[in-house]
């Protein structure tokens, strides 16, 4: 489910995500640090939609006991993956993000500690082009053609605000 960096940069709002996918990323990472089990919770729940525990032991893909899925819902809960409304004694739980958004929250936030970490910004960059060129060159290409783009918005943008 890992995609490259022309698919790890995708639209959408940051936000409100952007703070609670902030305790379970990692530097450079596209997903944010989860055990085996709980990404394979996780997919499940990206594949259902929203899910009990019973629901997701209901097919026999998952064999954990019923209170380690239980436990491991919870803990995705905690680190702000999951949403979870009360259903009867029990919990539905719903995927916070899809695939795409937590991917993109957590490659921003992995960036945006590589620039507050205090070293000069030109070292990450260089480090980033980097892994870049030795994956495969022609993400070089791309990440020129993002930046340019970019320039331009944000160059567009200027003028706007220079008009009124």
């Amino acid at each position: 489910m890992q995609d490259t960096l022309s698919n790890g940069i995708l639209l959408g709002s940051i936000g409100h995500a952007h703070l609670e996918v902030m305790k379970a990323s990692s530097i450079f990472g596209l997903k944010p640090r989860l055990g085996p089990f709980e990404q394979q919770v996780l997919e499940k729940l990206w594949k259902h939609g929203s899910a009990t525990v019973r629901e997701l032991l209901a097919d026999g893909e998952i064999r954990q006991a019923y209170t380690t899925v239980m436990t491991t819902l919870n803990r995705l809960y905690k680190k702000g993956l999951l949403d979870r409304v009360a259903e009867g004694r029990a919990f539905r739980y719903t995927p916070h993000h899809t695939p795409e958004e937590l991917q993109r929250v957590t490659t921003l936030d992995s960036i945006r500690q590589l620039l507050e970490s205090g070293v000069p910004y030109s070292l990450p960059l260089s480090h980033m082009v980097e892994a870049l060129s030795i994956h495969d060159a022609r993400l070089l290409d791309e990440l020129q053609l993002l930046v340019e783009r970019k320039y331009r918005e944000l160059h567009d943008q200027k003028k706007i605000r220079e008009k009124h």
